[in-house]
């Protein structure tokens, strides 16, 4: 039986993107409908047009460039935003893995996929883009320090964010904050 993988990335059930310098060269269905835009308007893009602010487009790219360099693959949960239609702009959890063809260049070209946690981890809060970037390392069990270390600010930075996500999702410890990051 021959495979047709040209339909199989087409109707893979989770968002796969391939790209080249950081820009969207061919996308499938599944990405186009989880971010609410046709495949015209994705290719040839940055990725940045799918990202909350800019500035967590640039973070992310400088956060990830080593581990891929080191690893070849990256992933994580990250607060992600919404192309375009009824749902423009709206943020929601999504989770990204990715391949770098060339750990020496990672993103020289790439192969992405993305899937969308909302149903099961809805954006509740207003949360600012460093807020999103704090949440989603607590969300990996990692601690102040390693936050910190990670997003190059000094761990009481961290603190100061972790704090603030606490009143903003009304937890009394961290656990409780984590708890619901991941549920609510």
């Amino acid at each position: 039986m021959d495979i047709d993988y040209r339909l199989a990335f087409t109707m893979a059930p989770v968002g796969l993107v391939l790209s080249r310098n950081r820009v969207i060269v061919d996308c499938n269905t599944h990405l186009c409908e989880m971010f609410g835009a046709t495949r015209e308007q994705l290719i040839h893009q940055s990725f940045q047009v799918l990202y909350p602010s800019a500035d967590e487009f640039l973070r992310t790219g400088e956060r990830i460039t080593p581990i891929l360099n080191r690893q070849g693959t990256y992933a994580d949960d990250r607060i992600m935003k919404r192309f375009d239609g009824r749902f423009k702009g709206q943020t929601f959890w999504c989770h990204v893995t990715g391949r770098a063809l060339n750990r020496e260049a990672p993103h020289e070209s790439g192969i992405w996929g993305f899937e969308d946690l909302s149903a099961r981890r809805p954006v509740k809060a207003e949360l600012t883009p460093r807020e999103r970037e704090v949440a989603a390392h607590l969300m990996q069990g990692l601690t102040s320090k390693q936050t910190g270390k990670l997003l190059t600010i000094s761990h009481r930075t961290v603190e100061i964010y972790r704090a603030r996500l606490m009143r903003k999702y009304q937890a009394a410890t961290a656990a409780d904050l984590v708890h619901k990051l991941l549920t609510t």
